[in-house]
């Protein structure tokens, strides 16, 4: 089984979706476990929850703080408690952007609208007032701009006849504690998700000239060339011959080559069956640290390997 994902969690009141990551960590086949418990307030609530389990707190006030000392301070607390991820929770503090970069990917929130409608505060209110028929809920990765990062999941809330804030703000919470375990175990384990590893390698190696996908051997490929006489540079595996890979088969410049890779990063490299005694490698993705990037080089360098010299021409002016 994989390691769990560990997930601080920022918050500064009562804690109630902090509580309902919680419990939802301790259920089987959760990916995370939440190690920290942080609020810029010492009084929050949530924290003598948190304590009570037997979770990590920190807690600190941030009157009188520049804005860039607190941050600094909360990022500390959650790099000390060995987080992969941050998920706020209730944190009532505009993160600076020094936070947001250092964290870029790994730090979520939850937001009662349906985004992109009503960023910001007041979003019941400004629900009801716009006659909507439904509000809800959103989990988002957080980024520079407010509320305004990819939307991961939603849940959409019924407005009844006659709804105030507090009404639709009860019901939207009830929501809130349904969607943000679902969502953020679905976020930390996609690096063991075949379909999403399969969509990212897929959008990447599409972006290559006169390329197109086509099934080899029951697995997805990529050719480059025409649909009639096209060479495959690159192959998807998820797990393929009872490996434990989900890995992208990508051809090498020789066996001295692919077996010097194997040898000194085994972690990240492997000899794929049938396909390696070809020359192809197999590069292992999920994985922790995996690097896209690398993954990218790889996808053009196999595809130089047989691509037509038009499409090299074409690569290289673009």
């Amino acid at each position: 089984m994989a390691e769990k994902a560990r997930v601080a969690v920022f918050i500064s009141g009562r804690g109630t979706n902090m509580a309902s990551l919680l419990y939802a960590s301790r259920l089987p086949g959760a990916a995370y476990e939440i190690v920290l418990v942080a609020a810029n307030d010492p009084g929050a609530k949530g924290l003598a929850l948190a304590e009570a389990e037997g979770i990590a707190t920190f807690a600190l006030s941030h009157k009188g703080m520049a804005r860039a000392d607190h941050d600094a301070a909360m990022s500390s607390a959650a790099k000390k408690a060995d987080a992969d991820y941050i998920a706020l929770a209730g944190y009532m503090r505009i993160l600076g952007e020094a936070f947001v970069e250092e964290w870029a990917g790994r730090l979520l929130n939850i937001h009662p609208s349906l985004l992109p409608k009503y960023p910001g505060l007041d979003t019941h209110a400004r629900a009801i007032a716009a006659g909507d028929s439904h509000g809800g809920v959103s989990v988002h990765l957080v980024t520079g701009e407010l509320d305004a990062g990819e939307v991961l999941g939603q849940l959409s809330v019924a407005i009844l006849v006659g709804d105030t804030t507090d009404d639709l703000a009860s019901r939207v919470l009830f929501a809130e504690h349904q969607l943000y375990p679902q969502v953020l175990n679905a976020y930390v384990s996609r690096q063991h998700d075949g379909e999403h590893l399969l969509a990212k390698v897929r959008s990447l190696a599409l972006t290559l000239p006169q390329t197109h996908e086509r099934e080899s051997h029951g697995s997805p490929g990529w050719r480059v060339g025409t649909e009639a006489s096209g060479k495959y540079f690159a192959h998807f595996a998820d797990r393929h011959h009872g490996a434990p890979h989900i890995a992208l088969l990508v051809k090498t410049g020789s066996m001295d080559e692919l077996l010097d890779l194997v040898e000194a990063q085994p972690e990240v490299y492997f000899k794929p069956a049938y396909y390696g005694a070809s020359g192809w490698i197999g590069v292992i993705l999920n994985r922790e640290g995996l690097d896209w990037q690398d993954v990218a080089d790889w996808l053009e360098r196999s595809w130089r390997s047989v691509a037509p010299k038009t499409a090299v021409r074409s690569l290289d002016a673009a």
